[in-house]
């Protein structure tokens, strides 16, 4: 099975539209019919993040090997991520479960809620910009308080 036809399953598994795959990755939905044409070809990190918003095995996503199916062998993330509080762990599974548009509401929810500057949140600054999340970039040198407009 083509590369192109396991994107478009791992996608239609998750009942995605190419839209919403595509806000998840903060790509444009034409990247997504690219990939799922066979036009273009993600890039091996990119791979790896459609594997993971679409639950499937990055091996059977890249390679066409096994199974899609996270098996015994994989750990989820969600229990990957040291997640002691069940309902911390419930919060989790059922944000994954939302569509792009719950999940940017319930991220600016979050943040005017807890109103934390502390708290540190490494995700890819595309990805912070399409969740409307503020980046603060770690530089040796930088200081608590640098922030870089998104």
């Amino acid at each position: 099975m083509e590369l192109a036809i396991r994107i478009r399953r791992a996608r239609t598994r998750k009942q995605y539209s190419q839209l919403e795959l595509a806000s998840l990755l903060n790509v444009g939905r034409s990247a997504v019919a690219n990939w799922e044409c066979g036009a273009k070809i993600p890039s091996s990190l990119r791979l790896q993040h459609i594997a993971m918003v679409t639950d499937v095995s990055f091996e059977w996503l890249a390679t066409g090997r096994g199974s899609a199916e996270l098996g015994d062998q994989w750990t989820p993330a969600a229990e990957g991520m040291m997640v002691d509080d069940p309902e911390e762990m419930l919060l989790l599974q059922r944000f994954r479960a939302c569509s792009a548009a719950d999940k940017r509401a319930v991220v600016k929810l979050l943040a005017a809620v807890t109103r934390k500057r502390s708290a540190h949140v490494y995700m890819a600054a595309g990805a912070a910009r399409g969740l409307g999340v503020p980046l603060r970039v770690a530089h040796p040198t930088a200081t608590e308080e640098d922030e870089v407009a998104g």
